[in-house]
């Protein structure tokens, strides 16, 4: 077979298959024959610990309320509910400490007590949420529709300001406290999965989520007109300006996660994506992929071999360039944790929306 008539038959293979698995499970969720579900088992062992605790091995096997969503969004994604009832379970009996509905962003197995910081972080608290009314439906648990209405509400009440140039835009903050002072705010720009946040909102009518999507696509698309979107960025009265000291400048492993938020959103026509596809196309070596850049001379600054960053990479050329099969490489558990499950989520993402990006 040649490859004109290869990429045929895998992208209908592609389409069948998403067909199938729609017709068994909600949108975006896959049913136990999806070609898919033998990474998902491998990503648990790899990444989930019996007890429902997400480890990161790079980070001295901590845990964080962001892989504790990840996994539990896409636990709900695969329909897995041994899973997903251990990882919110854990999540509740280790990082539910505080006062609202959000939770604690870190902990760590050394330290006593685990968690030394009472702080959240938005991604984490968003993916739970996100994950719960993955779930609501599909195991028919309306606790878990109310259970993640308390969590949207509080991120809005919580983790949200208004821009500080007075125009009117509300923007997400990276958490509850420690990035609002002295007229400026501090923004992640990775932590805005708008999918997310509509189908957050729609579910549990907390209306401010889908405006607060569309201000974030509007801050992405305006960071990566010229540059690559940073990690980091703080905004002023007079507009984007670098971060503090303390916050990174690149365009590095946090902002990795916007084309692919993005897409995963089926926002393809992202300059954010094209920009990122851009970048790692120019820098790509044979043994390497480029992660980090300067963000406006997008000089590569640190490279790695992980198949999940090659992963993200070569989603986003694809969908960006509207070409058909991507050279994205099959999931392997030879990564850590975060390249690990970038590369599920841009499988994932493929699978749901760039069914013609199939990878060959």
């Amino acid at each position: 077979m040649d490859r004109r008539h290869f990429l045929t038959a895998a992208i209908a293979a592609a389409a069948l298959s998403a067909g199938d698995a729609s017709a068994e499970a909600p949108a975006g969720q896959f049913g136990a024959d999806h070609p898919l579900q033998e990474s998902w088992r491998m990503w648990k062992t790899l990444c989930l610990a019996d007890d429902g605790r997400v480890v990161d091995g790079f980070q001295n096997a901590a845990s964080h309320s962001e892989g504790q969503g990840y996994g539990l969004t896409l636990a709900a994604i695969f329909d897995d509910r041994p899973a997903f009832d251990a990882i919110l379970g854990w999540s509740d009996a280790n990082l539910a400490v505080r006062d609202d509905a959000l939770m604690a962003w870190r902990w760590q197995p050394e330290a006593e007590p685990p968690v030394q910081d009472r702080n959240n972080a938005t991604d984490g608290d968003l993916f739970l949420a996100w994950g719960l009314i993955l779930a609501a439906a599909r195991q028919d648990r309306p606790e878990l529709t109310a259970r993640a209405t308390r969590i949207a509400t509080d991120l809005i009440g919580l983790c949200t300001a208004p821009h500080p140039d007075g125009g009117g835009e509300v923007l997400l903050l990276p958490a509850a406290a420690g990035f609002r002072d002295d007229g400026q705010l501090v923004i992640n720009p990775s932590y805005y999965m708008p999918r997310a946040m509509r189908e957050l909102g729609a579910a549990t009518g907390v209306r401010e989520l889908a405006p607060l999507a569309d201000t974030g696509e509007a801050l992405i698309e305006r960071l990566a007109q010229d540059a690559l979107v940073p990690d980091w960025i703080a905004l002023t009265a007079d507009g984007p300006t670098a971060p503090p000291e303390s916050f990174s400048q690149n365009a590095g492993y946090e902002a990795i996660r916007v084309p692919l938020m993005a897409l995963w959103s089926g926002n393809a026509a992202s300059r954010a994506v094209a920009g990122f596809a851009e970048a790692t196309a120019a820098g790509w070596k044979d043994d390497s992929q480029p992660v980090v850049f300067d963000p406006k001379s997008r000089e590569v600054l640190e490279r790695s071999a992980h198949a999940g960053y090659r992963a993200v990479a070569a989603l986003s050329d694809c969908a960006a360039s509207g070409g058909v099969g991507s050279a994205m490489p099959r999931f392997t558990a030879d990564q850590p944790y975060y390249p690990a499950t970038l590369h599920l989520m841009a499988l994932v993402a493929q699978a749901t929306n760039f069914p013609q990006c199939v990878p060959i």
